[in-house]
């Protein structure tokens, strides 16, 4: 794989927590407790600062939504 490929993969696929946090429209502490709970996984965590990749983050956008419209229908 070529360097400028390696790139633009990070650009396109990698989220910062707080990227990750806006697309799943949960605040910090919320994707905090998604991470200790394990249902979201960093690929690399240094510190504080934590990277996610957009497809895992998807998923759990998905998983999250379904959760809502069931026990939140009144919400629509």
């Amino acid at each position: 794989m070529k360097e400028s490929e390696k790139i633009k993969f990070i650009k396109e696929e990698v989220l910062t927590a707080a990227e990750a946090g806006e697309l799943l429209g949960v605040t910090r502490q919320r994707l905090s407790t998604l991470v200790t709970s394990g249902k979201l996984e960093p690929v690399k965590k240094v510190g504080t600062v934590a990277l996610f990749l957009l497809g895992h983050v998807q998923a759990l956008k998905k998983e999250l939504e379904a959760g809502r419209k069931k026990y939140r229908p009144y919400d629509e």
